[in-house]
């Protein structure tokens, strides 16, 4: 092997260890932030929901990824990462109480409105 194809390759790997050093780093830092937070439960509107979809092509499988954002009573507002079950129990529009950490989502439970329609076979508004 040449001495071109020996720096080529040792280039190779440390551009890819490096790129791994980097993103566990990242990931630390994340986690060390949220840990550090406060624990927060604030009055807010559902406002919009996304999916991300990853992978999928050919034979590797799919990764979806659950988003929501809420907006606080002060007007700020907050895109989490939620789990599939409370991305399917969210809907814009919502309102409610939001317990979350750093950015980790942690609950969210709707305020109970009386509903205008039919019950037990009578109106009611």
């Amino acid at each position: 092997m040449s001495a071109f194809g020996s720096i080529f390759i040792g280039a190779i790997f440390l551009i890819i260890a490096s790129v791994i050093v980097i993103a566990i780093i990242s990931g630390m830092r994340t986690w060390s932030s949220n840990n550090a937070a406060t624990l927060l439960t604030l009055h807010c509107n559902v406002v919009a929901k996304r999916t991300e979809v990853t992978g999928g092509s050919g034979d590797s499988s799919a990764s979806t990824w659950y988003y929501a954002t809420f907006q606080l009573d002060n007007g700020e507002r907050l895109e989490l990462n939620v789990g599939g079950s409370n991305y399917g129990m969210l809907v814009e529009n919502d309102r409610g109480m939001l317990t979350y950490q750093g950015t980790r989502f942690k609950h969210f439970e709707r305020d109970v409105q009386p509903q205008s329609g039919v019950s037990n076979g009578r109106f009611y508004t």
